[in-house]
């Protein structure tokens, strides 16, 4: 029992001292390579073309996406090992004690959203491996990643280790099976270059990439502070870019070969480039814990952009047990509801609702960064991030006002089935809203913000004063963005 108590993490949203630090930068590269490899990137990278790009050119824009998305995540993931904290509550300094909770709340929609589409697709697969059928499928994969999410970071850490190691070589046994099937030079030397079927592409996995920004800091905060920030920053690029470009080649050329073939029947088309009988039930196992992987990640995160919302107007507790496995099964039973309510046709409409809502990620985004390592320079006082009366104040309006202007901006340049900005067909179709939602709020933030110095401290602070002594303070930074 106490090793087991051991395991169960104990922090929440407060720092983590010091003496409870530990690991390496290298576990964000498995954590994220993991985390990639898996269906839904697969699904993704297969959009690319099933929407008109040829191969050759899906897989180029594919990559540039992952470099320019992955890049703004991992500069998010250098946070974690010099704050302690998880990404969501650091946004306090930018947008006041209270009013972080503006898009947080849009954050935990957006994760429950994931976790529902997750468990559809892993649903299938467990379904299939235990014979249950789909719908039981999704309720024990979902119950699952609630006690794994439950039991917290060391236990995610070793999903990802395990899930790089099993899923890459799954991989590459599909991928070997997928060049047996497709004439590869026959689909790489068609070259008819379309800008906006590019466009498409980058999107795509820009997209995918900035969608963690939220919460990969998450974990990478148990590293120990003297952690270098620009190991951080690469191990996490090259370990997320690694992964999701691998899945999303894959479900190109996938797409490229089979063409209606893969699309809809994504899951059953992988499995059957493996063959039947004991292979069959391993590429199911394979495509459920690379699911269960990526589906931890939203749980957790989920329950601190939670927490971090409710503890903003409530003041910041102790989370016991209970409390915390309350928090994680209001998400799975909300994702759970809506999951089996898409499970046979609401996914495709829901999907565009996903991407409608990672409008609010790209200039929250923006506005973190711009703050974290060109304005504050590292330099936050860490226990008046839970003070509404404190150094950052409940409401910073600046920045509310910069942030809803970075939702509007990007409003013509949105494409999805519900909705279609009026700038869009001049681009042929593309959706370049991420783009605008980083560049326009970074740069209103640093125009109306840069001068606005006056919360920001000499030194980052660690602890309150009187906090068994004077407040330990990190040493002075003028470092820039890890790179």
């Amino acid at each position: 029992m106490q090793r087991m108590a051991g395991v169960v993490e104990r922090r929440s949203i407060d720092v983590v001292p010091d003496a409870e630090r530990h690991g390496r930068a290298f576990s964000q590269f498995t954590l994220w390579l993991g985390a990639n490899l898996q269906i839904t990137a697969v699904v993704t990278g297969a959009l690319a073309v099933v929407f008109g790009a040829p191969a050759f050119w899906a897989v180029a824009g594919l990559l540039l996406g992952n470099l320019l998305g992955g890049a703004v995540m991992a500069l998010h993931s250098a946070q974690g090992p010099r704050l302690g904290l998880p990404q969501m509550i650091s946004s306090r300094a930018q947008f006041g004690v209270r009013g972080a909770v503006v898009p947080l709340a849009l954050v935990v929609v957006m994760y429950i959203g994931f976790f529902a589409s997750g468990s559809v697709l892993a649903g299938q697969a467990v379904g299939e491996l235990t014979h249950l059928g789909d719908t039981p499928g999704i309720v024990l994969f979902a119950t699952v990643t609630a006690v794994a999410a439950a039991v917290g970071y060391r236990i995610i850490h070793a999903l990802g280790r395990v899930a790089s190691l099993v899923c890459a070589v799954a991989f590459v046994f599909l991928g070997i099976r997928l060049l047996e099937r497709a004439d590869l030079s026959g689909l790489l030397a068609e070259r008819a270059f379309s800008f906006p079927l590019f466009l498409l592409a980058v999107s795509l996995s820009a997209s995918w990439q900035l969608a963690f920004g939220p919460y990969v800091a998450d974990y990478s905060r148990y590293l120990p502070r003297s952690t270098s920030a620009r190991a951080t920053f690469w191990w996490t690029l090259s370990g997320s870019v690694l992964g999701s470009q691998w899945s999303m080649t894959f479900g190109a050329l996938a797409a490229a070969t089979a063409g209606p073939a893969f699309v809809g029947h994504e899951v059953s088309y992988v499995v059957g480039l493996g063959g039947a009988g004991l292979m069959a039930s391993l590429l199911y196992f394979v495509i459920a814990l690379g699911k269960l992987t990526i589906n931890v990640l939203n749980t957790y995160g989920g329950f601190m952009s939670m927490v971090t919302g409710v503890s903003g107007f409530r003041g910041q507790r102790e989370l016991g047990p209970r409390a915390r496995a309350g928090y994680i099964a209001v998400i799975m039973a909300a994702g759970t509801a809506v999951a089996l309510a898409g499970k046979d046709s609401f996914l495709t409409s829901f999907k565009d609702f996903l991407l409608f809502l990672l409008t609010a990620f790209t200039p929250w985004s923006a506005i973190n960064l711009v703050d974290y390592y060109l304005i504050a320079r590292e330099r936050y006082d860490l226990p008046a991030l839970s003070d509404p009366h404190g150094r950052y104040g409940a409401w910073r309006r600046r920045a509310l006002a910069v942030y809803g202007a970075g939702l509007c901006v990007q409003l013509p340049f949105l494409a999805t089935h519900f909705y279609t900005g009026p700038l869009v067909d001049p681009l042929g179709g593309a959706d370049i809203s991420w783009l605008v939602g980083l560049a326009v709020p970074a740069a209103l933030y640093w125009l109306l913000c840069r001068n606005d110095t006056a919360h920001i401290p000499e030194r980052t602070v660690l602890a309150p004063p009187g906090d068994r002594g004077p407040a330990p303070e990190a040493a002075p930074v003028t470092a820039q963005p890890p790179g």
